[in-house]
């Protein structure tokens, strides 16, 4: 009874936001469900409002519903709501080290923003491993001759080829058995985040920490990823060039040496091994992950694709590659890729936010360090700004006029001042929308992609299974 006692206490003192009544110790897991958690807190929304509170076991989550609740908290005030919530699955793994809260966060986030746009994003010399690399994914597609294939991991491959070219100054081929193991843990490792399982360690990390289940793997994973990352950096320690980095490894290691006499320094090696696994799993995942669904959505609504095709033939022709020009003059396709992320729904509970202050937010008093669960999924499914959410259309960014519009309740990814490089990059990214075009549309001597085995449109609907992170191992199939 103690802890409900605490918990009530402190709801009734700071005034937050009503929900839910709690068990003691339990919290409101009767109420939520175990492989839906974000369909479960839609519904909690529409009982007690766009702002309500939940508790994960003894903790209290603070849930903003809707465009509206989640625009004033993450853009309004994207300041007073830039910490890092608690994540304990994900504090399990890093321990406060790598882009994790607070001071050291803003210097790592601040770093690797910094690192990463002086080694292409955003600019011409990503956009051209983007090409080159999507080129490769041509080739492994031809390389099928007509026979079905699952799409996962060449799309994954690519994606992480990518990452690899920034982190680590160079990509790996396609048959390498270790780089594809490598792949193949940070798919199983973004399952197990998203598992039941991670959900009752949200809820209970005092408890699971200490019980056998399937939630431990998650560690062994992660080690397959740190020693990788170790070997990596130990391979450029060995050629290290003060005055050429040639990645982001390298940039860290200078910034290391530059700051060695600074005791408060957060440049060292443990951070750049977790902020390197951070940026690599998160980055490829979600990127990965998009593509996918580009490749279900264009497959189960060809006439959209035909459109699409038709717009590329026309800007583009088959003799060149897109380039980031091209979009102002293709705005179907433009709309497309935007209404993929709104659809597909990657993150549908967003990233854990917190409160770095005591903060008046509709009526209520959040005390500092309170944590909120933006849904990212609710804006994408508003109403008053989607006129069909539940349906796949591109005109959600189309004006009457056929031309590109922007609509603010596309938060695809997050927003606000602690979103992390990786989860920013495939929204903020002017470079993204070049892949899908080229890699799911591109008519290979002169045939189509098309589908040999296809799920119910049902199972498209991002609805927040398995907290959103979901893969669909459909199969397609080239027909010259």
């Amino acid at each position: 009874m103690s802890s409900l006692a605490v918990t009530l206490s402190l709801r009734d003192c700071r005034q937050l936001p009503p929900g839910p009544t709690p068990l003691p110790f339990l919290g409101n897991v009767l109420q939520l469900s175990w492989g839906d958690l974000f369909e479960s807190l839609i519904m909690l929304g529409e009982k007690y409002g766009p702002v309500f509170t939940v508790y994960l076991g003894p903790r209290p989550v603070v849930v903003l519903c809707g465009h509206k609740a989640v625009k004033q908290a993450l853009v309004d005030h994207a300041e007073k709501f830039s910490g890092r919530g608690r994540m304990p699955t994900l504090d399990r793994i890093f321990h406060g080290y790598g882009e994790s809260n607070g001071q050291r966060w803003k210097q790592l986030r601040q770093f690797s923003i910094t690192t990463l746009r002086n080694f292409g994003m955003g600019k011409r010399s990503l956009e051209e491993r983007i090409t080159e690399e999507a080129q490769c994914l041509v080739e492994e597609i031809r390389k099928t001759n007509g026979s079905s294939f699952d799409p996962s991991c060449p799309i994954s491959h690519t994606v992480a080829n990518v990452i690899c070219a920034i982190t680590f100054g160079e990509r790996f081929d396609y048959q390498d058995e270790k780089f594809a193991n490598l792949i193949n843990t940070i798919h199983r490792l973004f399952l197990q985040l998203s598992s039941p399982w991670a959900q009752l360690y949200e809820m209970f990390p005092s408890i699971m920490q200490f019980l056998p289940g399937p939630h431990n793997d998650v560690l062994q994973d992660v080690k397959v990823l740190h020693d990788f990352i170790i070997e990596r950096v130990q391979m450029n320690q060995k050629t290290l060039d003060l005055g050429c980095p040639r990645d982001y490894i390298d940039s860290f290691l200078i910034k290391m040496e530059e700051e060695k006499q600074n005791p408060l320094s957060e440049f060292n090696i443990k951070n750049l091994t977790l902020s390197a696994v951070h940026l690599f799993f998160g980055g490829t995942e979600m990127v990965s992950s998009t593509l996918r669904y580009g490749f279900l959505l264009l497959m189960k609504y060809p006439a959209i694709q035909e459109k699409v095709q038709k717009e590329i033939d026309c800007v583009i022709g088959q003799n060149r590659s897109p380039a980031t020009e091209d979009r102002g003059q293709m705005p179907y396709t433009h709309a497309v890729i935007h209404e993929i992320q709104r659809f597909s729904n990657i993150i549908p509970l967003g990233i854990p936010h917190a409160v770095i202050q005591d903060t008046q937010y509709w009526g209520y008093t959040l005390p500092k360090g309170t944590d909120v669960f933006c849904l990212l999924g609710s804006a994408l499914r508003d109403p008053q700004y989607f006129s069909n959410p539940e349906h796949f259309d591109p005109g959600n960014f189309l004006d009457e006029n056929g031309n590109f519009k922007k609509n603010e309740a596309f938060f695809a990814f997050s927003s606000g001042t602690s979103i992390s490089p990786p989860s920013s990059r495939p929204q903020r990214s002017s470079l993204i929308p070049t892949t899908p075009t080229k890699l799911t549309l591109s008519r290979l001597s002169g045939g189509s992609i098309s589908y040999c085995r296809w799920k119910e449109p049902s199972v498209l609907v991002q609805s927040g299974g398995q907290q959103g992170f979901l893969s669909l191992p459909n199969w397609v199939c080239l027909f010259p």
